[in-house]
């Protein structure tokens, strides 16, 4: 994969890392970035398995797939490959799943590989390259809990907490917009939030609210 590009944030000694290559909302916090989301995660071993569910999704086979998030609670921003010449990239999926982690506990897990593909076709689909802003990406058990107990309408066994979900603002796209493309891809649950302003996408059953 490419050498990264860094931009130095100037908070917390934390920078922003940029690839080259070619719910329910919560208040976002101040923004740090921070170089290197592979730092301390030891998990490319585990990364370099490819699930059969992701892979038969990935096609052609020799593309390279990128995606572009923004943490609005982290102030995080990335741009990394999920997929590099026909196969998952353990380097960019490993940054992507940081940058998904739970923000509040640090927590990361394995994101499944189906959402970022999702996402991808996604974004193909409304013809946009604006970076996905992240609202809610995997939950921890103790972080869904305590969500349950102060905001209505959390599931108790909600796809966040199996990294199977993400709720999302497309900043150039309406909400409108973007629930009508999730929804035409019939690839999981849409939820519609009009009134705090995302969509809810998952890969698990077909459904909408």
């Amino acid at each position: 994969m490419a050498a990264s590009r860094v931009f130095s944030a100037g908070v917390e000694g934390h920078r922003y890392v940029s690839t080259a290559t070619d719910t329910k909302a919560d208040t976002p916090s101040s923004g740090i970035c921070r170089r290197g989301l592979l730092a301390g995660l030891g998990a490319g071993a585990a990364l370099a398995t490819v699930s059969s569910p992701a892979a038969a999704f990935i096609r052609p086979p020799h593309a390279m797939r990128q995606l572009a998030f923004e943490n609005l609670h982290t102030g995080e921003q990335l741009v990394a490959p999920y997929l590099t010449r026909g196969r998952l990239d353990p380097e960019g999926l490993s940054q992507l799943d940081y940058i998904l982690r739970d923000w509040r506990t640090e927590e990361v897990i394995r994101i499944d590989r189906r959402l970022y593909v999702l996402l991808d076709d996604l974004r193909r689909r409304l013809g946009s390259d604006a970076p996905y802003q992240i609202i809610s990406g995997y939950r921890s058990p103790k972080t869904n809990a305590m969500l349950r107990a102060s905001t209505s309408g959390v599931a108790k066994r909600s796809y966040h907490t199996r990294g199977m979900a993400i709720d999302i603002v497309v900043p150039n796209r309406t909400t409108a917009e973007v629930r009508d493309a999730a929804l035409s891809l019939r690839r999981g649950g849409v939820g519609y939030y009009p009134e705090s302003g995302f969509v809810h996408v998952d890969v698990g059953p077909v459904r909408r609210w």
